[in-house]
């Protein structure tokens, strides 16, 4: 082997001058790439023998820069550059710079689009058919990547790339979340160096829970604070370090905001720009955006406007008290793109300031899935209630009209502007057989390697394609086997071809689409599928064998208007067959369109931390506990046994808390007087106070709370206790049949996130010492009647939170 031989005539000596490392043949199809073994040395004296190269695994010279852009949760029809109300000058920038590619697209939901977008593999052989919330037994759906599809990060890594994550990240299981790990699908175990940002589907951008790697950071909610700067500080820090140190090091970079998922979060001068611009209401907006994009081109000139669906009322027919609120989420929802892209553009600042910024391949991808429809038909002011079956009249949202978009709100806009954020299409986000569901405008930016400025690319391509694409641009082979696993080809192909070629033919001719029962399939220019559920529907439309599916021609019929499903059978016959096929050899079926029992761990299969346990005990200093990983309170009889120090000097501080400003409960210490909090989602507060101050030295301070039953979010009455007297006791009349928090956990010692009662700052953390605390479920089962209400009532409210994200 010219490796063995290579090194043999080096250690004798024969070699004029030594191999440098990067002569040396490398494999980059096996990693990580072998080092070499270098042959036993004869020699006594150091000096009369050539030293070896020293290895070093470096890209290879010409590989570019890569970083990535995933916009949340925005439709083909919201942003400027593609025809939309939101203001995007860093991403027109972009586009007119290089290329808009209209017809690239998502999985329809988010999980699953961005382990396809990081693997080069479809979403269900990444174990992804949903979300981890509600994840199966099933091959295809268990929410666990398989270690034969290494992500594109770690192959990158291993090819001498440095590697970071910001953002969300919203792919590792939910019993995985916990300290107790494991921890193989953290960002920082899946290729990347560097991760800071949030796990899980939302945050609150005000006051976000953070993972620097693997250690959670502390934000305390402060003025002019917002996530959306915090990540692109913490990434314009990292490229710049990696370039100071590393010049020639190509990096890349996955920016993934949590905008402009909901909370729509934004500061209030970013609202003001939209005022009054969304005052003609989402019909309008749609035939306005139509136009804009015709005369763009992102879509032909002959398109027609899709037709709504008809859950969407008409604008003309709601009263003024909905418009003026309706409008308002949607100039909150424009400030908040407009914000997180001129966040973005001082990262695409830094870059230039670096001299990166030509050789940096960028894709910036607007939107993971189609725009989200989960506000329902009125949108939300807080969300928890959404996900606790407790409805918000529009009076009630009206009252708080100002307060959307601040801290104080955990807002969602109505269902009409996610179906006009996807002009020109009928449907929205979690709809996969729709490109209303899927199709998401792209942008590439490449000027060393994209000769074409400001034009548009028309060819067919999906999110598997990324993968591939950089791979090729970085002279990198698609490795066989990684970290000892032979691995799983990636499914994608490359986009190169057109990226010179505005007419380079198509080269993805096949694509299946699934999420819940909606489901399709594009195949050379035909596309056929089925709605299965709406995203605002609770109950499948049909029996799975019993939908109906619809047939377009895409190549001719860009907004997919004409249903040819009556007037070709044969073909649609031949697209389902296709459909059939893709689906078995990607893990699709069984398909699982269950709802409520799917968010259920027993009953899907999936572990589940707290199964089968009564009592969970934790201890100071543990915070952020998911709310899957921590014992459900919720709809029980419970005691809450607190083992703590008191200080000499005025106690004060969280003992437990799990929740925060939109719903939660805490137990706290306030001016040496122990405080029981429940706060039911935002709207009412329930207090127990003691009364009593605490003497210093070892108390038990209990909660007992003793649940009413009849039901889920019922009442009860709670009792205080410290060591052993009854010092307190109150009436909780409601409580959270569902859920507590989307974006915060449970925390002791402290409260971080938002906090739960008024009465203190976050995070109020205890200055005593708390030895352990006890959280015991008591054995007074509800009816049977009852129970299966309660597990209804949490399943369905799992399952809605699950979608959302």
């Amino acid at each position: 082997m010219l490796w063995t031989a290579g090194l043999a005539a080096l250690a004798s000596g024969s070699l004029s001058q030594p191999l440098t490392a990067q002569e040396i043949p490398l494999d980059r199809t096996e990693l990580p790439i072998r080092q070499p073994v270098y042959p036993p040395v004869t020699e006594l004296d150091a000096r009369k023998v050539k030293p070896p190269p020293f290895f070093q695994i470096k890209a290879p010279p010409s590989a570019p820069n890569v970083l990535i852009v995933l916009i949340d949760d925005m439709g083909f029809g919201q942003s400027s550059a593609f025809g939309g109300p939101v203001r995007m000058p860093t991403l027109d920038a972009l586009a007119n710079e290089g290329l808009r590619f209209n017809e690239f697209h998502t999985t329809a939901l988010c999980s699953p689009t961005r382990v396809a977008l990081l693997t080069g593999r479809n979403h269900h052989i990444n174990n992804m058919g949903s979300i981890t919330e509600t994840a199966t037994a099933f091959q295809g759906n268990t929410g666990v990547r398989p270690n034969s599809v290494a992500p594109l990060a770690e192959i990158l890594r291993l090819n001498g790339y440095a590697t970071g994550a910001f953002g969300k990240s919203h792919e590792t299981p939910v019993w995985e979340l916990s300290a107790s790990g494991p921890t193989d699908r953290w960002p920082t175990r899946s290729g990347f160096d560097k991760f800071y940002g949030f796990i899980g589907g939302e945050t609150d951008q005000w006051a976000p829970t953070i993972w620097d790697g693997m250690t959670k950071i502390q934000i305390d909610e402060k003025p002019g604070y917002h996530f959306m700067t915090d990540m692109t500080n913490q990434a314009i820090a990292w490229v710049q370090s990696e370039k100071a140190l590393t010049p020639d090091k190509p990096f890349f970079m996955y920016f993934a905001p949590g905008a402009t998922h909901a909370p729509h979060h934004v500061p209030k001068e970013w609202i003001a720009k939209y005022k009054g611009q969304f005052d003609m209401g989402w019909d309008k907006l749609r035939e306005q955006t139509l136009e804009r994009q015709k005369k763009l081109g992102v879509v032909p000139s002959d398109a027609k406007l899709a037709p709504k669906p008809e859950a969407i009322k008409n604008w003309d027919a709601l009263t003024a008290d909905e418009k003026r609120l309706f409008a308002r989420q949607m100039e909150v929802f424009a400030g908040f793109g407009e914000y997180a892209d001129t966040e973005i553009g001082r990262l695409i600042a830094t870059l230039k300031d670096l001299g990166q910024l030509d050789n940096t391949l960028i894709f910036f991808i607007v939107g993971d899935n189609g725009a989200s429809a989960e506000g329902g038909m009125n949108g939300l002011f807080n969300e928890m209630t959404y996900f606790n079956g407790v409805p918000e009249p529009i009076e009630e949202q009206v009252k708080h009209i100002d307060d959307l978009g601040g801290p104080l709100g955990h807002n969602h806009y109505a269902a009409g502007w996610a179906v006009a954020g996807d002009t020109p299409f009928t449907w929205t986000k979690q709809v996969a057989s729709s490109y209303g569901g899927t199709r998401n405008g792209m942008v590439v930016h490449w000027p060393k390697g994209v000769q074409a400025k400001n034009e548009i690319r028309s060819q067919w391509h999906h999110v598997i394609d990324v993968a591939p694409t950089i791979l090729e641009a970085a002279g990198l082979p698609e490795p066989r086997v990684v970290n000892g696993t032979p691995q799983t080809p990636i499914q994608g192909v490359s986009m190169l071809p057109a990226f010179d070629d505005a007419k380079a033919p198509e080269n993805h001719l096949t694509q299946y689409f699934e999420m819940f029962g909606n489901r399709g399939v594009y195949s050379e220019g035909w596309l056929a599928g089925t709605v299965h559920r709406a995203p605002w529907e609770t109950k499948v439309r049909a029996a799975l064998g019993d939908d109906k599916w619809e047939l377009y021609d895409t190549k001719s019929d860009f907004s997919l208007t004409n249903d040819l499903a009556l007037a070709n059978p044969g073909k649609l016959r031949e697209m389902q067959k296709i459909f059939t096929q893709e689906a078995i050899a990607n893990h699709v079926l069984p398909i699982d369109d269950r709802l409520f029992e799917r968010a259920n761990p027993e009953v899907a299969g999936r572990p589940d931390l707290m199964a089968g346990r009564n009592s969970l005990t934790v201890y100071g200093d543990m915070f952020a506990i998911p709310e899957n990983a921590f014992i459900n309170v919720k709809n029980a009889s419970f005691t809450i046994t607190a083992n703590v120090i008191v200080p000499k000097e005025t106690a004060n501080g969280v003992l437990v808390a799990q929740g925060g400003r939109f719903g939660g409960w805490s137990l706290y210490i306030k001016d040496g007087d122990p405080v029981y909090h429940y706060n039911f989602l935002g709207q009412k507060s329930f207090t127990v106070r003691s009364g009593k101050r605490l003497a210093p030295g070892k108390a038990t301070i209990a909660f007992d709370f003793a649940y009413d039953g009849g039901g889920p979010g019922k009442g009860g009455t709670g009792t205080l206790s410290v060591n052993g007297e009854k010092v307190a006791a109150g009436r909780i009349a409601v409580t959270q049949c569902c859920g507590f928090s989307a974006t915060v956990g449970a925390d002791v010692g402290m409260n971080t996130g938002t906090p739960v009662s008024p009465e203190y700052s976050n995070p109020f953390k205890f200055n005593g010492k708390i030895e352990k605390i006890t959280i015991d479920l008591k054995n007074d089962k509800a009816s049977s009647a009852d129970q299966n209400a309660i597990e209804q009532e949490q399943s369905e409210s799992k399952l809605k939170r699950a979608v959302a994200n």
